[in-house]
């Protein structure tokens, strides 16, 4: 299928489609076997000491763990779902989930690499910063919704058939460490399901859309923030390197690239399958508008403001 805006071809699909979906698999992976250990060797509660009591201040901490544990988007949400079940509030780990991704010492390198001779320093600055100011904001939110609203009752109640361990209960170690692959193999397969739904798609934007159709929206703040959004939610890139793909843009402006760093690690179109894997359809899209119009007004502003 072929036009002007419109050219479809099977190798570059393909080419797309693999790049990202081997780019990705190994977070995943990571995360995934991340989340079975924490599943049977963190004690149960530990989340809940760790954190301070202050609902505000527990939040705030979440959205800084990052530069600690830090953590890719494409394997963030097996954690946080093992997290939760070890205690960890949901507010907390929403906060996480969209902080970490961006607030730690990979992105900062290579954000600072990617923007050398455009004010790197800058663009990485308010790249962090406004990345742990939404989801700090967002966190907040969550904190007073019902958790039924937030999370898939079948994700509740796999919390609640599958007791806490105490840091993996009387089990021997290696009976343990077997019981956390076949945990982490378990969500591997889970979230892999809307992982690849995710690139395909993303993949067929990334290929067969004409990409010069969105250089004409570059001269209006409004349209140029809410491009480049769009464009990072469709190509679905990861955090680590987004900031290379950014820089590349240079007929935009600082702020709508910096839209485009922010936005895309929280929230693209793999990541919408993958939240939806443990929240609920409501809460994903409350999450992509809220965090659309939220990260969009803030990236105006600081146009407006001259940065």
């Amino acid at each position: 299928m072929e036009g002007a805006w419109f050219t479809f071809r099977i190798e570059d699909f393909s080419y797309a489609f693999l790049s990202v979906l081997l780019e990705g698999v190994p977070f995943i992976l990571l995360g995934t076997l991340l989340s079975g250990v924490i599943d049977q060797f963190l004690p149960a509660r530990w989340m809940t000491r760790f954190l301070p009591r202050n609902p505000f201040l527990a939040v705030c901490v979440s959205g800084l763990m990052g530069l600690i544990f830090p953590m890719c988007e494409c394997g963030i949400v097996p954690v946080i779902r093992r997290l939760i079940a070890k205690g960890l509030p949901v507010s907390c780990g929403v906060t996480y989930m969209l902080a970490a991704p961006i607030v730690n010492p990979l992105v900062i390198v290579s954000t600072l690499a990617a923007f050398r001779g455009q004010a790197a320093l800058e663009m990485t600055f308010l790249r962090l910063g406004l990345a742990f100011f939404v989801a700090v904001i967002v966190g907040l939110a969550v904190h007073n919704l019902p958790i039924a609203t937030v999370m898939k009752r079948r994700v509740l109640e796999s919390m609640t058939l599958s007791p806490e361990t105490s840091g993996g209960s009387s089990l021997p170690f290696g009976q343990r460490l077997v019981a956390a692959l076949q945990t982490g193999v378990r969500d591997f397969l889970d979230v892999m399901v809307y992982f690849v739904c995710g690139v395909a798609v993303a993949s067929v934007f990334s290929t067969a859309i004409n990409q010069e159709m969105i250089l004409p929206l570059a001269l209006n703040d409004w349209l140029a923030v809410s491009s480049m959004m769009l464009l990072a939610g469709l190509l679905a890139l990861c955090s680590t390197s987004d900031a290379f793909i950014a820089a590349t843009f240079v007929a935009f402006s600082g702020v709508a690239k910096l839209a485009f760093l922010v936005f895309g690690p929280m929230m693209d179109l793999k990541l919408i399958f993958i939240y939806s894997s443990i929240f609920t359809n409501r809460f994903v899209f409350g999450l992509a508008v809220g965090l659309f119009v939220l990260i969009g007004l803030l990236c105006v502003r600081l146009a407006v403001l001259g940065l």
